[in-house]
């Protein structure tokens, strides 16, 4: 019988909702936003054409970026309201690089957020060499007014696959941001990607592992999409790779699983890909069958997440909370 500590529902991982249910004493919604951020990885600061998976920014499910915040946040709590009256939300910034302008602009964008009774918290999503002294002050300013959450997309650790798919920066780069944020207290998720061109699933498992030592509050692990108009369907295309299999995808999700502490939140465990321009992989479409795989196989091993996970020493330690 499965006794892992941080579920009502006999899943063997740290889900989103029952975090949200102790934390809020209720279900939370994320209400996605558009602001109108650009990338420093797309207009030539950093580099032209953005990841080579990037489409739009990542924005799928975002209102138009031309409609005020507080509309897009007022119209995504009525969708949302369609099937769940009375919801909450988290207001959640999702494309683009949620951070990438000075402090007044980021102040007339998320300060006006804070009056939305519906609104429990703000998640926002950026890249961490975008995270400047002046910008890591705002935020903790403002994690202390709402539930704030910094969405950090490291994808990998491995420097040959931040360089193929053109991040731009470093994964050293990416741990300055991290610690940044962790000596503020800021509430961080991470975001690693299974299914990258060339990583072997010993690799996505080493990243896991990585991340382990961070101690983050929460991560997202999510499937590689392929998606049209993107550099990465053209590689696709020329066989420069293949897609991830779905018995691949959750047989590595175990894996990575089992190193991560039981206390880390595991925001998403597959993805939703705008199925409109989807490529590959065809099987990603079935969420259900995939969150069923992996709670099969989780209970066929007798595993569960933070089976392998060992506790960092405590120098590394010294900033959680």
């Amino acid at each position: 019988m499965n006794s892992f500590i941080y579920s009502s529902d006999n899943k063997r991982y740290h889900t989103l909702a029952y975090h949200n249910k102790i934390t809020f004493g209720e279900k939370i919604f994320k209400a996605v936003v558009d602001a109108g951020f650009s990338c420093p990885n797309k207009d030539g600061t950093k580099g032209t054409g953005g990841c080579i998976f990037c489409s739009g920014g990542s924005g799928y499910f975002t209102n138009s970026s031309t409609i005020p915040v507080k509309i897009q946040l007022e119209n995504e709590l009525e969708r949302i309201r369609r099937k769940n009256p009375n919801a909450k939300a988290i207001a959640y910034f999702q494309a683009n690089t949620n951070t990438y302008a000075d402090v007044k602009k980021l102040r007339e964008i998320y300060m006006p957020v804070l009056s939305l009774d519906s609104i429990k918290g703000i998640s926002i999503a950026t890249r961490a060499d975008c995270l400047s002294d002046e910008i890591i002050d705002f935020l903790y300013e403002l994690s202390q007014k709402t539930y704030l959450t910094v969405e950090l997309g490291m994808q990998s650790v491995h420097e040959k696959t931040l360089s193929f798919i053109n991040r731009g920066y470093n994964h050293k780069i990416f741990l300055e941001g991290y610690e940044k944020l962790r000596k503020y207290g800021i509430r961080i998720c991470v975001h690693i990607i299974n299914g990258l061109p060339f990583e072997s699933i010993d690799d996505m498992i080493e990243t896991a592992r990585q991340t382990a030592e961070l101690y983050p509050d929460a991560v997202k692990i999510q499937l590689l999409h392929i998606i049209k108009d993107t550099v990465l369907e053209k590689l696709y295309y020329n066989k420069v790779f293949q897609a991830m299999s779905m018995e691949d995808y959750i047989r590595t999700v175990v894996s990575q699983l089992e190193y991560l502490p039981p206390s880390v939140v595991i925001e998403r465990i597959t993805g939703d890909g705008d199925k409109s321009k989807l490529i590959a992989p065809g099987w990603s479409t079935n969420k259900i069958a995939v969150l069923g795989g992996i709670d099969k196989l989780q209970a066929q091993l007798d595993s569960f997440q933070g089976k392998l996970f060992k506790a960092a020493p405590k120098k590394s330690q010294k900033n959680v909370f």
